[in-house]
């Protein structure tokens, strides 16, 4: 018999570490002097620069050498086992043909020191300020509609209460990332933005596996309370959901390890998100569904009976046959946890037994109806 974890009871350590986590990410954003934005959405010049000198130059070295041009970022990369850099620099709008002329005068300012010919410029690209502001206005809408065509998606295909709530899985997933990035002072760039959304797929895939079997359940489990249900339905499902994690996090591992520049920051990304949206799965979503149940949904049904409609069971409203002697033991309060002797919550075993038993009865009630058929046929002969 598996014994069925009691993940709901730890729903409010869970949701205070991630706002700590959170509010502490973005803090230590803003003491470094915010995002890392890339030349993507923030207008200006970026060049990849190669430099041939016996003693390889540093970063912070560059950094020195270039300390008169303002809004400068250097970062090392590896190309060719030389000394290479990217070199971005700000465009505020003051200078025209800002392209040409702050690249000359990169190029010259390393020369001076390294000597003329020195820097080998593999590649340079310009951003215009309207092209960096269009594009940041677009990754917004971007990630407002997907979040907009997840909420009804799920909305349409299980209640709102579970809508709601995988929403806030998702916002948890972005909010951390985005804190994650800001701290850790990566770039953020089109590849961000491109994690992020995946993030949120395989964060609402994670989300909707559980969700499907607490429907199911709902069924089954309508003698115990929900809180019961979900940590039957987080057991069901938590095999499947750590290994789907634990392989996805081994193939995004070997690009982050054995890959360089963008592409490594993006494998970053997807790490941290991978473990963020199996953790939101069962912390946030989980919990979220449990607090809408229990404060949101008797609300609405006080409301409908108000207006004289009847609030029954969902068992009784689709006429499905209730399960006897399998209900949850007396004791169990809201949040599942035990009360009093004897006290145990549904295990995975009990519902399968449920469902083979609920299989017998549609039998026999099919048997039933074809027995009646035949006597009626024979009554009219």
């Amino acid at each position: 018999m598996k014994t069925v974890l009691n993940v709901t009871k730890l729903r409010f350590p869970a949701l205070a570490l991630s706002a700590v986590l959170i509010i502490a990410g973005f803090a230590l954003t803003y003491t470094r002097g915010g995002f890392n934005l890339g030349i993507d959405f923030q207008a200006g010049l970026s060049q990849q620069l190669e430099i041939e000198t016996q003693q390889a130059p540093s970063a912070d070295d560059l950094r020195e050498l270039l300390i008169e041009i303002d809004g400068l970022q250097v970062q090392e990369v590896s190309l060719n086992e030389q000394p290479a850099f990217t070199v971005r620099v700000r465009d505020d709008g003051t200078m025209s043909n800002f392209s040409e002329v702050m690249g000359a005068r990169v190029i010259e300012l390393i020369e001076e020191q390294f000597g003329a010919g020195s820097v080998n410029e593999v590649e340079r690209s310009f951003v215009g300020p309207r092209f960096s502001a269009d594009l940041t206005r677009n990754a917004f809408l971007l990630v407002g509609f997907a979040m907009g065509l997840i909420l009804l998606y799920v909305w349409f295909r299980f209640r709102l209460g579970y809508a709601v709530s995988a929403i806030a899985a998702v916002v948890h997933d972005v909010a951390f990332m985005l804190a994650f990035i800001g701290a850790a002072q990566l770039e953020v760039s089109t590849a961000t933005i491109a994690a992020v959304l995946t993030i949120i797929g395989y964060s609402l895939n994670d989300t909707i596996v559980i969700f499907d079997r607490v429907r199911e359940n709902e069924d089954l489990l309508r003698d115990s309370n929900f809180a019961n249900t979900l940590n039957v339905s987080i057991t069901q499902s938590l095999s499947r959901t750590l290994i789907t994690s634990i392989t996805t996090l081994l193939a995004v591992s070997a690009i982050y390890f054995f890959a360089v520049g963008a592409i490594q920051d993006f494998a970053l990304n997807l790490m941290v998100g991978v473990l963020v949206g199996t953790y939101s799965s069962l912390f946030v979503a989980s919990p979220a569904l449990l607090g809408w149940q229990n404060k949101v949904q008797p609300r609405r049904d006080k409301k409908k009976q108000a207006k004289g409609v009847a609030v029954g069971s969902k068992s009784a409203a689709v006429g499905k046959p209730v399960v006897s002697g399998l209900s949850v033991s007396p004791g169990a309060d809201d949040n599942g946890s035990s009360t009093g002797e004897g006290a145990s919550p549904h295990s995975e075993s009990d519902v399968e037994a449920m469902k083979k038993e609920l299989a017998a009865r549609k039998r026999q009630a099919a048997a039933g109806a074809k027995h009646v058929s035949r006597a009626k046929r024979k009554g009219k002969k």
